[in-house]
């Protein structure tokens, strides 16, 4: 009889599913107010100024938790999430911080050039 997957192994596998093939897809803003939509902001702030690095950095934690694929897309930024990912993922769950950082290397680098 085949064992049960972990709930962490289908957390995983959820986010690892949503995942854009390559960062350069992350065409999401870089600077100015953001406002997320209620299937993402669902409880709480809904609109972040980007340009404040407090609210940045929420807006990150929610769209990398909550984004489907698209979502990803379109409120990410590749050169932010990079340059943010050393603090960033400190912040978020372990199953999002594996996933992203086993499927991009240049997250897992800045990640380890951080430490």
């Amino acid at each position: 009889m085949a064992s049960q997957p972990s709930l962490s192994d289908l957390r995983r596998a959820k986010f690892a599913r949503r995942l854009p093939a390559a960062l350069s897809e992350l065409a999401g803003p870089e600077h100015g107010t953001v406002s997320l939509p209620r299937h993402l902001a669902w409880s709480g702030l809904t609109t972040f100024d980007l340009d404040q690095p407090r609210l940045r950095m929420s807006y990150y934690r929610i769209v990398l938790a909550e984004g489907q694929h698209d979502d990803l897309a379109r409120y990410l930024n590749r050169g932010l999430l990079v340059s943010l990912w050393p603090t960033l993922r400190t912040l978020i769950s372990r199953d999002v911080r594996e996933v992203w950082e086993r499927s991009f290397e240049e997250l897992a680098h800045s990640a380890q050039a951080a430490a």
